[in-house]
């Protein structure tokens, strides 16, 4: 397949990515998933480390913002928690959440990456749109039917974990 379903960086979870390689990469904005890349499914709480990187990027002047395909009343509640701006009902993988986005971050595209855990939505849009895209592990398995055929349907695309080192 395309580059397009291709990400341009690969980590095995968003707490990973640093803002040193962000810097290394002339990447000053991120626009984040948010399902299985900043929380499980339907969980109003953030994974284990979110908050502490989410202040860790803060800290380093990087412009945080989730855009989700959620309605607005499942990630209105979750940013405004962390202190995030947002962009719900962002119809990935079409181009307009992540065109909002960078609107509202004031930043080039050259200078955003998107971050998810999803080929045909977060990675394949956020290529669409012109912005690079990091791959992330989504954190947990899905159990229903439609996200196991498309978990299925990703798998010859998705890229191998490395080794731990």
């Amino acid at each position: 397949m395309g580059k397009i379903f291709k990400p341009t960086y690969v980590f095995d979870s968003v707490t990973e990515i640093t803002a040193e390689f962000l810097s290394s990469q002339d990447i000053k904005g991120l626009i984040l998933d948010l399902d299985n890349t900043l929380t499980t499914h339907n969980n109003h709480k953030p994974a284990d480390g979110v908050p502490e990187w989410l202040s860790a990027m803060r800290a380093a002047g990087i412009i945080l913002m989730i855009v989700s395909n959620n309605h607005d009343d499942r990630v209105a509640p979750f940013a405004k928690m962390l202190g995030l701006d947002f962009v719900s009902e962002g119809a990935k993988p079409l181009s307009f959440g992540f065109n909002r986005a960078a609107k509202r971050m004031r930043l080039d595209k050259c200078n955003i990456a998107a971050v998810g855990d999803q080929i045909y939505t977060d990675i394949f849009g956020a290529n669409c749109a012109g912005i690079k895209t990091i791959f992330v592990f989504p954190i947990e398995a899905e159990s229903g039917f439609f996200f196991r055929i498309k978990r299925f349907l990703e798998r010859p695309l998705i890229p191998k974990k490395e080794a731990k080192k």
